[in-house]
């Protein structure tokens, strides 16, 4: 059996974080790592380690996730999906991350698994930083045009709309070994 060649994770992680600094290096820069439904610990992952490799090519990284922004829609039972509440992920995160300087912003609103608000934790940092948030489905309409950059995480061929919007896609079958695959909007 022939094995083929994968790139490290940290080379591939590198790479992106190399492309990012290079066409978003100053300023606030929001970053969505995106993935289809039920692939959130493959897009936080690969969020975290992405973050770690911004931090390590001298930019300012700070990390969030859609989750902490959702909860169940009111009245709804224990059974129901948590919702992103935009207007909320808007106003205390997207909007005071974007207005730099010493505007504070807040990395988690709620806590869907106890089913209420968390208590706000104000973060600051310098004006030029990346912010990058993790989740499934950014894309969407209400979302698409926060992202400064897309990365798409997949295994499969499932969503290609969602590829071709995307400014890098990652195949992420061998999470220790995921793969650029240049099929993206560039």
């Amino acid at each position: 059996m022939t094995t083929r060649w994968a790139p490290a994770k940290r080379d591939t992680l590198r790479e992106l974080a190399n492309e990012i600094g290079h066409n978003y290096g100053r300023g606030r820069v929001i970053v969505a790592v995106d993935g289809p439904p039920g692939g959130s610990v493959a897009t936080a992952g690969l969020a975290d380690d992405l973050a770690d490799a911004l931090l390590e090519s001298g930019l300012t990284a700070f990390r969030a996730s859609v989750s902490a922004f959702s909860r169940r829609p009111e009245g709804a039972g224990r059974d129901a999906a948590p919702e992103l509440d935009e207007s909320v992920f808007r106003r205390v995160l997207i909007e005071p991350f974007r207005l730099g300087g010493s505007t504070g912003w807040v990395e988690a609103a709620y806590d869907a698994e106890a089913d209420r608000p968390v208590e706000s934790s104000w973060v600051t940092g310098p004006a030029d930083a990346v912010l990058l948030v993790d989740g499934s489905d950014l894309s969407r309409a209400g979302l698409a045009g926060i992202w400064h950059y897309r990365v798409w995480v997949s295994a499969d061929d499932d969503r290609p709309a969602a590829r071709a919007t995307a400014s890098a896609v990652i195949d992420g079958t061998d999470p220790e070994h995921p793969r650029r695959r240049f099929d993206d909007a560039c």
